[in-house]
């Protein structure tokens, strides 16, 4: 028996008409809410004109957060078409130098940020364009980064976080002694670093510009002013001389956009003291107070943002009038202190300040770097600009000892992947004597690496000023002072070195580097990490030395030369002291 099978339908010529209206009905309908979707999202077009794919990995995790639910940010475009600066690297002066990387620089801004520029302008869209690096900063909402991130020649679009630099605070403040008590002893890291011996050869760092990139300076300091560029005894002139990346600031003692150098917390004038300050009258704190100082403010009372270190950065290539107005590359600063930090816990990607730090450098000017303040362990130097190749970082020494502070941070580098050495050098960085704020007389102790920092920062300004040949020669420099560090070993985070990941090369002696050392000093191992007190200052016992009676003036003597090689080499006979 065949059982039944269910039968099956059969679609008539008037039941398939009434199928395919149906399909026509529907087709219609999804085309109608494609074209109004499409409508409602102007913002993707690409400036260029083309839609072009939107390319999330363009876009750094801070912006696409802080851009979330319709928020706008501040966020930086970086050009995928960025200058060659390498040719610079053949140029023999300063003055070679420094124009051809400005000029590099713009061309390449000119040239290529036009059609995105003239979007931006379409749209009444804030932004702020930068040539240091090929980029420009932009106020807006996801759909704007997106729309940008969208364009080939857009490379990535990076965050503008503010950055809460975890400064050191003061450790005293003091007034300058009264004349008949002033100090009778040169700072202890200065003794410590054998800067004195450097002066009595009468090297003080004359013809050297030091520019300070921090919280701002107290011009009018009595250790300061006499070193200021732009006072010449009874005039002050800040065209050139100062610039202030704060125009944003509310509350700020400061105000925004200072006319002339102010210091809104008091780190700038302090670190700017121990590279160059002397006051004539006993407080002898710098390195180098011989050489004149130029400042840009960075930083917020302490906070700065990606874009205000790249101001400042910018600023040194080509320092202008207040205002703006007439950039000069021809007065642009030897040697910068940077004793700050942009890390990528608070929104700064390892690479964000990589362009403009390696611009400086191609000009010819010396960066020294604080390597930071998050020891003991390992892989604690993390964050721009101390990272970097280009940036001469310095690690801290409990003052008066060959011994890392604890703070100190340590390499290798691995957030980049590079598993660089850092710290470079190390010097002297507890108890630190230096400038306050808060008055023309006022002094304060303060330790970190920041206080290191323009130890290093005098060092090179010393050595310059010995040894004019190696003006603006950055890698012979740094290999002048590194072979002739007091080498410490030391196998906590690698290699015993030297370099090694804890001391770098060791502790600065900037006497042997010009060449009055005599013998090569013995190298120590080191035993214990000490930790900073703020009573380093006090109790360090100061090393014998000549006083800074030393001037520009004093007498000629013949220039020393430089050990650049690693293996110890008879160095000159140390020359008669006055």
């Amino acid at each position: 028996m065949i059982t039944n099978l269910p039968r099956t339908s059969t679609f008539t010529p008037s039941r398939c008409r009434r199928v395919f209206s149906s399909l026509l009905l529907l087709a219609a309908f999804v085309a109608i809410l494609g074209a109004i979707a499409s409508s409602r999202q102007p913002a993707v077009a690409a400036p260029g004109g083309g839609t072009g794919p939107f390319q999330s990995g363009k876009i750094a995790p801070w912006v696409m957060e802080h851009t979330a639910n319709g928020q706008q940010s501040e966020f930086f475009v970086v050009l995928a078409d960025q200058a060659d600066l390498g040719p610079a690297a053949a140029l023999q002066t300063k003055a070679e130098k420094g124009r051809f990387v400005y000029s590099t620089l713009l061309n390449k801004a000119r040239t290529t940020q036009g059609p995105i520029l003239q979007w931006l302008r379409e749209r009444a869209l804030e932004h702020h364009s930068f040539y240091i690096v090929n980029g420009i900063l932009v106020k807006g909402t996801r759909q704007v980064a997106e729309a940008l991130a969208g364009r080939p020649d857009v490379a990535r679009i990076e965050g503008n976080p503010h950055i809460q630099n975890h400064f050191p605070q003061p450790e005293a403040v003091d007034e300058a002694p009264p004349h008949l008590q002033r100090p009778e002893t040169i700072e202890p890291g200065i003794n410590y670093t054998h800067a004195p011996q450097v002066w009595a050869l009468g090297f003080t760092g004359q013809n050297i510009v030091v520019a300070s990139a921090d919280t701002g300076v107290r011009w009018t300091h009595n250790a300061l002013k006499p070193h200021y560029r732009g006072w010449d005894g009874m005039n002050a002139d800040h065209d050139y001389n100062w610039h202030d990346s704060i125009h944003n600031s509310t509350g700020n003692p400061c105000g925004n956009d200072s006319p002339f150098p102010c210091d809104d917390f008091f780190h700038g004038s302090h670190t700017c003291g121990t590279a160059i300050g002397d006051d004539g009258m006993g407080n002898q704190i710098g390195m180098a107070p011989g050489a004149k100082w130029i400042g840009c403010r960075n930083m917020d009372a302490g906070n700065g943002t990606p874009t205000r270190y790249i101001e400042c950065m910018q600023w040194f290539l080509a320092p202008t009038r207040i205002g703006g107005g007439d950039p000069d590359p021809t007065k642009a600063p030897d040697i910068t202190i940077n004793s700050w930090e942009c890390p990528a816990s608070e929104g700064c990607s390892f690479d964000t300040l990589q362009a403009a730090v390696e611009a400086q450098a191609a000009a010819g000017i010396m960066m020294v770097s604080a390597a930071q303040n998050s020891g003991p362990n390992c892989s604690t130097v993390q964050n721009p600009p101390g990272i970097y190749a280009a940036t001469y970082s310095a690690g801290a020494l409990s003052t008066g000892t060959d011994t890392i502070a604890s703070f100190s941070s340590r390499g290798p580098v691995t957030v980049d992947g590079s598993n660089r050495i850092k710290p470079d050098i190390s010097a002297p960085g507890t108890g630190t004597r230096s400038c306050s704020n808060s008055s023309d007389s006022a002094y304060t102790t303060a330790s970190g690496t920041s206080m290191a920092t323009p130890h290093i920062a005098g060092a090179m300004a010393l050595l310059w000023s010995a040894i004019p040949s190696l003006r603006h020669q950055l890698s012979a420099s740094r290999d002048a002072v590194n072979n002739s560090a007091v080498h410490i070993a030391s196998t906590q985070c690698g290699g015993a070195g030297p370099p090694n990941n804890v001391y770098g090369w060791g502790r600065v002696d900037i006497f042997a580097a010009v060449g009055g050392g005599g013998t090569p000093t013995p190298t120590p191992t080191a035993t214990a990490t000490a930790t900073a007190t703020a009573t380093a200052t006090a109790t360090a016992t100061p090393t014998a030395s000549p006083t800074a009676t030393a001037s520009p003036t004093a007498t000629p003597r013949p220039t020393p030369t430089p050990r650049v090689g690693p293996s110890a080499r008879p160095r000159p006979t140390p020359l008669p002291r006055p």
